[in-house]
């Protein structure tokens, strides 16, 4: 699937680039012959006035001139060495009778081409030959004395012209195959991310899918079997095992909905002031009994800055983020171990750190890297050794990928370092003014 869209995508990337370089092309092609021609063409206007004015004119009849004021054109005074030298310019002049007749012509041949005043135009002679043209007519008041006609071979124009089509041709070639791979390699580089959200899609809906499946199979399993046994204290049994089921589902689809909407932007971020030192010492109240029932020490020592410990942020979620970093580490940490929260103000950052330190088993060094990843959990023999009483399941591995959401919400940063079977730190940096995200409601 994602093949045969890099290969559509690489072929309209291809398609609309070919396109583009043909229209260039011909705009290129049309302004250098467009250019040619009206050189040629100037070049024919400027040898027409400079033959016209060394034209000789005289009467005709210069014994009576005042009687019969009719001029002519002296050819052999006024073309007697033209010829040669605009010969070598590639010109050829003609000069026409008031009648349209020849009288003297730089073509060893006379061309077969009415005459008609015109200034700039393409025909065809013998043997298919091409010429550009300039007739002019000369005449001085009302009288016609001739026509002037210069000629200049067509291949001036189409010599380097088909040298351009050729040579452009070429460049187009070379810069289709060139764009071609560019298009493949950008197409590649484009499908990637989209690769990479559709597996991580694919790996979440099967993670999701595996997570719902399982207590809903044991929750029809526990209703099958209270239905299927009429006694009172059987079924009061599997209605708690489907109460806590039902928390549990209710917990997952919650975080579930969570990470929705922190993806698509929807969930408006508070700006709320906050007191983070109260709101640690709210947590680790909450975390208490959990403590106490594991036999675990949590202490959290409240600073005593002057300044205080205040940051602008969604209080819910920052809640949200440090119960789900101290709940892990209760969770854990063996029996008669410690957990320890510390919150201090680094200067002059204006930044806020909170660590939360715990003496558990540790994280081993392969696990590192997904650590934050949406359901992934540490080998099972992570929790298997801990001291969690037998009975009590496992979390939805949602937790760690919350708590990075949350950070990164609030532009602050969580790292953690652990050693297997000492401990784990999570070490988090809050800015104590965070930008509001602006959302647009749906």
């Amino acid at each position: 699937m994602f093949q045969a869209t890099r290969r559509r995508l690489a072929l309209w990337y291809t398609a609309v680039t070919a396109v583009l370089l043909l229209l260039f092309a011909i705009g290129v092609y049309g302004y250098v012959r467009n250019t040619l021609v009206e050189r040629i063409d100037d070049t024919l206007s400027h040898v027409v006035e400079v033959v016209q004015r060394s034209l000789v004119i005289e009467p005709v009849n210069p014994d009576d001139l005042l009687a019969n004021p009719r001029l002519k054109i002296n050819l052999e005074a006024s073309f007697r060495s033209n010829a040669e030298a605009i010969d070598d310019d590639h010109i050829d002049l003609e000069w026409f009778s008031p009648t349209g007749e020849v009288l003297w012509s730089t073509f060893s041949v006379t061309l077969n081409v009415p005459v008609h005043p015109s200034s700039g135009e393409t025909v065809r002679v013998q043997d298919d030959q091409l010429l550009r043209q300039v007739t002019q007519r000369v005449q001085v008041g009302r009288q016609v004395l001739g026509y002037l006609r210069v000629s200049h071979p067509w291949f001036e124009v189409t010599k380097p012209t088909r040298q351009l089509m050729v040579d452009l041709s070429l460049w187009m070639v070379a810069g289709l195959i060139a764009v071609a791979g560019i298009g493949w390699l950008l197409s590649g580089l484009a499908m990637a991310p989209v690769k990479d959200s559709y597996q991580r899609l694919r790996q979440f809906t099967a993670d999701a899918s595996h997570e719902l499946r399982n207590p809903i199979a044991v929750i029809q399993t526990n209703v099958q079997v209270a239905l299927a046994d009429p006694d009172p204290s059987l079924q009061q049994d599997q209605l708690q095992v489907i109460e806590r089921l039902t928390r549990r589902l209710g917990r997952l689809v919650d975080d579930l909905l969570f990470l929705a909407r922190q993806d698509s932007s929807l969930a408006p971020l508070k700006s709320d002031p906050i007191d983070l030192d109260y709101l640690l010492k709210e947590v680790i109240e909450e975390q208490q009994a959990i403590a106490t029932d594991k036999n675990l020490a949590l202490s959290f020592n409240p600073p005593t800055h002057k300044e205080g410990y205040r940051m602008q942020g969604d209080r819910d979620q920052i809640s949200r983020l440090f119960t789900n970093l101290i709940g892990n580490a209760l969770q854990y940490t063996p029996a008669d171990g410690k957990v320890e929260v510390t919150l201090q103000r680094l200067k002059p950052n204006g930044i806020l750190q909170v660590q939360v330190k715990d003496t558990g088993i540790g994280i081993p060094a392969e696990s590192m890297p997904h650590l934050f990843d949406r359901f992934y959990r540490v080998d099972p023999a992570r929790s298997s050794n801990s001291s969690k009483p037998s009975g009590k399941t496992t979390g939805s591995g949602l937790g760690l990928a919350i708590a990075k959401v949350i950070v990164e919400n609030h532009h602050g940063q969580i790292q953690v370092e652990s050693t297997l079977h000492q401990g784990t730190t999570f070490t988090v940096t809050l800015p104590m003014r965070t930008e509001t995200r602006i959302t647009i409601p749906v």
